[in-house]
């Protein structure tokens, strides 16, 4: 009788420490690198497009020409639901610089969860966690404007 209880005992402590894991798996948060250069997020357009900026009216003008067409050229990130870190660098923007996802259009916005901050300076790296819900979301910085690039979160 011994034996049988000692096995259920060691099966259940198996069990529950298969469970813990899984749960901890389950709950790390999935890494989405995104590099800002002058006017643009890098990795979700076609590369680097070379801009320079000293200020933040010098994005304003270069996106009022082409800000669009690169828009529509652009890579929207299709996610699943969950934790997230974006890990967003500033390089080569000579001015502090932030990041802001949000819900797509005014019902999503308000409906859906949001992550922003600042505090990029030029070289820095800064992490912003966020628990994305199905929905659509758009992302970007009003501090070296750039368009509102997509991100689709579905099952």
């Amino acid at each position: 009788m011994s034996n049988k209880l000692s096995f259920v005992a060691l099966a259940a402590t198996a069990l529950t420490a298969l469970t813990t894991a899984n749960l901890a798996q389950a709950e790390e948060a999935k890494v989405i690198e995104l590099t800002q250069t002058p006017c643009q997020f890098v990795e979700v357009e076609t590369g680097d497009h070379g801009y320079t900026s000293a200020k933040k009216a010098d994005c304003e003008t270069i996106n009022a020409k082409d800000g669009d067409a690169r828009l529509e050229k652009s890579r929207t990130l299709n996610l699943t639901p969950g934790k997230y870190i974006f890990r967003v660098t500033n390089k080569n923007v000579p001015y502090g610089l932030g990041f802001y996802l949000r819900g797509d259009g005014l019902v999503n916005r308000a409906t859906l969860p949001s992550v922003s901050g600042g505090g990029l300076n030029p070289g820095v790296t800064k992490d912003y966690e966020i628990t994305l819900k199905e929905g659509e979301y758009v992302f970007s910085c009003p501090l070296n404007p750039t368009p509102d690039y997509k991100i689709m979160v579905g099952s």
